[in-house]
């Protein structure tokens, strides 16, 4: 799916959950998966609380933030009047971060090197709090993008869980704006299933139903929903 065939969208419409619901769905029969299968996360970065709760009423439960100060902001509010709200953290994380995200997040998407590793485990042991970890792979290896190459990940998987005792649940991609990103898909669902882990963050607002195809558990969904920044 791309956004020009996308079912259209004005900033914040009634009708975007439940249209992006919908693609889901149909996303989901194509590729013979239960629509359970599939968490959608609404990225509600930018996002003011006005714009967050009418989402919320409309039956959405997961929401997914770039930054911890911004979260922070945001949500304690939130999810003290919807204790059901599960938050995730799709953006790079900072290891002086980890101790705010691990407090506040429920899924950290970005886990990407040492350092974070090593942050991520001495939080967790403190706060016995146990947030869903997936490493990011930088697929087409951007200079500029944070993630693990290909090429690495599986000794970093190894270091995640053998050095540093962390959970690691799944993957994440983002694939290369200017690349079709099927083949970034299908490069991490086959690092994921040689490593054991079966879920896989990938897909956004633009290619969504193309990483359901491709063994997607969790798409990032944000402009489709809440309309452009």
């Amino acid at each position: 799916m791309t956004e020009a065939n996308a079912a259209p969208v004005t900033g914040h419409s009634p009708n975007a959950l439940a249209a992006v619901e919908a693609e889901i769905a149909r996303a989901c029969k194509d590729a013979r998966r239960e629509r359970s299968a599939v968490t959608l996360i609404a990225v509600s970065k930018t996002f003011a609380s006005d714009a967050i709760i009418p989402v919320i009423g409309a039956g959405q439960r997961v929401f997914g933030e770039n930054r911890v100060q911004e979260a922070k902001g945001k949500w304690p509010e939130l999810t003290t009047a919807y204790p059901d709200i599960a938050l995730h953290l799709i953006g790079p994380l900072q290891s002086n971060k980890a101790k705010e995200a691990v407090a506040l997040f429920d899924a950290i998407h970005s886990v990407d090197r040492p350092s974070i590793c090593q942050a991520l485990a001495k939080e967790i042991e403190s706060q016995k709090k146990h947030p869903q970890l997936f490493v990011q792979i930088n697929t087409g290896e951007e200079p500029q993008k944070a993630g693990i190459a290909p090429g690495e990940a599986d000794a970093f998987l190894a270091s995640c869980r053998g050095t540093y005792g962390l959970t690691i649940s799944g993957l994440m991609c983002i694939p290369p704006v200017d690349e079709p990103p099927a083949a970034h898909f299908a490069l991490t669902t086959k690092i994921a299933a040689r490593n054991g882990l079966q879920n896989l963050s990938m897909g956004m607002s633009a290619d969504y139903a193309t990483a359901i195809m491709l063994g997607a558990t969790h798409v990032r969904v944000g402009s489709a929903i809440f309309g452009h920044r």
